[in-house]
């Protein structure tokens, strides 16, 4: 029998599916180590999370903002000022655009989320 590229014995793949046998059966984790098992998605994850991510066409001009800013910024950036802001978007390379729009915040303002950022922007404009 030729098994072409295939990475794994015949005698392999049999042990696997003897083990995911009781999973694909039950419908649920049947491990008794909880640790092997996949975490859920947690309350405060962004719904981006539960549902495909929308084309980025698709969004208005203030969430496209927004999902830029955060690809840029990510979530440790924050709380933050505008001058760690800033700071943050030149050491990723983020676009000019990008560094004018926050180097245009209020200076005195400290932001809890890429939206707080987006909301300010607006007000600015």
């Amino acid at each position: 029998m030729q098994r072409g590229s295939d990475r794994l014995s015949v005698h392999k793949d049999e042990e696997m599916k003897h083990e995911l046998q009781g999973l694909l059966r039950s419908g649920h984790p049947t491990r008794v180590a909880e640790w092997h098992d996949p975490e859920p998605g947690a309350d405060d994850d962004p719904e981006i999370a539960w549902g495909p991510v929308p084309a980025v066409g698709s969004l208005g001009a203030d969430e496209q903002l927004e999902v830029e800013l955060a690809r840029h910024l990510g979530r440790a950036a924050f709380p933050a000022t505008r001058r760690d802001l800033v700071h943050i978007l030149g050491e990723r390379h983020a676009p000019d655009r990008l560094i004018g729009l926050v180097n245009g915040l209020p200076a005195h303002e400290s932001y809890r989320s890429a939206r707080d950022v987006v909301k300010a922007v607006s007000r600015g404009s």
